[in-house]
């Protein structure tokens, strides 16, 4: 059986979340801003589309398209 995937909501958009890489790894030194292209390329090679970050990491998502629908009664 597969391994269960996060979801996460942010605002009226919901996510699965890929992957979760320290903030840090993307900077040449601690402290640093993180470099966004290499966050960037690295969103593209896991075949994400959308890049979350909060305080201590980047989570890289897929996003859930929303559904349209209409009550058929």
């Amino acid at each position: 059986m597969g391994k269960m995937k996060s979801i996460f909501r942010h605002g009226d958009s919901s996510y699965v979340i890929v992957k979760q890489t320290p903030v840090q790894h993307f900077a040449k030194l601690i402290g640093e801003d993180p470099n966004m292209e290499y966050v960037q390329l690295y969103m593209q090679s896991l075949g994400c589309d959308h890049v979350l970050r909060n305080e201590t990491h980047f989570m890289f998502c897929e996003t859930i398209p929303d559904v349209d629908f209409e009550v058929i009664e």
